[in-house]
């Protein structure tokens, strides 16, 4: 009996261990900050399994603070969410203290895995955990503005792979910083408009409008656009060695025009199914879009 409470136990600790640093979720963005490596290693800057893995780690634990952090900060309002309610700390199952503790431990084993790689991962994994938990989370309840604060910190990870394979923060790693940081608009606006009556519970502000109304939908199909533009730039010519070839930039090219329609469709239909369609087709645009950046890579 006590060998099955035990598993039990251990079992539990790992499913709120997994909740409270929202695995799912850190382990997408993770995917992303390895991207951004293997387009960033070079002859001067060789591969290494060593960087890659203290880059996992390191960036799980960066993710998983942020969102630790944030769910303390929010206890209260997330207990009013059907989606968060069953969350560790808002059910109880973790007090506010151990929840600090994990997301304290976190921050300190996080950023000192990625300072063994270099100093500036280790800034932009700092600049990253602050803006989320100090800026991002206290601006949910007050404006919408915070979706635009949040897409900052969203979009460190993709630059964060490129900064830890050469050290530099230069035109490369800051075109992979644009391309996710347009990114966030459509995917967060999209969710914010499936989720607006459970957000609105909470009092959490994430449409530009305030709306589910025709003006948030005609900026969702704007920033949709950029995000093609930005996607597009490394096939000018003008990103330092962070280039593509043209066959890359049609598959891009395309990739964008099918998340556009979805976004185009939004604003005809206003549905919550179309919205949640469209956050579906934004995560396999961003994944699609890094993969096709890597094998551009490695293919030609």
């Amino acid at each position: 009996m006590d060998a099955t409470q035990n598993t039990l136990s251990l079992k539990s600790i790992f499913n709120d261990f997994k909740e409270i640093t929202k695995a799912r979720l850190a382990v997408s963005v993770l995917f992303s900050s390895i991207a951004g490596y293997l387009l960033g290693f070079d002859d001067k800057h060789p591969f290494q399994w060593s960087v890659l893995l203290i880059l996992a780690i390191g960036g799980y634990c960066m993710v998983g603070a942020s969102n630790a952090f944030n769910q303390v900060i929010e206890k209260d309002l997330d207990a009013l969410m059907d989606r968060t309610k069953n969350r560790p700390v808002p059910s109880g199952r973790m007090s506010q203290k151990v929840a600090l503790f994990v997301a304290s431990l976190l921050t300190i084993i996080g950023l000192t895995l990625l300072y063994a790689i270099n100093p500036k991962t280790a800034m932009f994994g700092a600049i990253s955990i602050f803006l989320y938990t100090s800026v991002y989370t206290p601006l949910k309840t007050v404006t919408s503005l915070s979706v635009f604060v949040g897409a900052f910190p969203g979009a460190i990870p993709f630059m964060l792979g490129w900064v830890a394979a050469t050290g530099d923060f230069g035109i490369e790693a800051g075109t992979l910083f644009l391309i996710q940081f347009f990114w966030q608009f459509p995917h967060f606006w999209a969710i914010g408009w499936f989720l607006y009556e459970d957000y609105e519970k909470a009092g959490f502000f994430m449409l530009p409008t305030g709306k589910k109304d025709k003006g948030t939908a005609l900026q969702v199909i704007l920033y949709t656009v950029w995000l093609i533009v930005a996607s597009l730039l490394p096939a000018l010519g003008y990103t330092g060695k962070l280039f593509i070839t043209p066959i890359a930039a049609v598959l891009v090219f395309l990739l964008g025009i099918w998340m556009l329609i979805y976004a185009v469709r939004l604003y005809k239909l206003r549905t919550a199914k179309a919205a949640r369609t469209l956050m579906l087709v934004s995560v396999s645009y961003i994944t699609l879009l890094q993969l096709i950046y890597i094998f551009d890579k490695f293919l030609r």
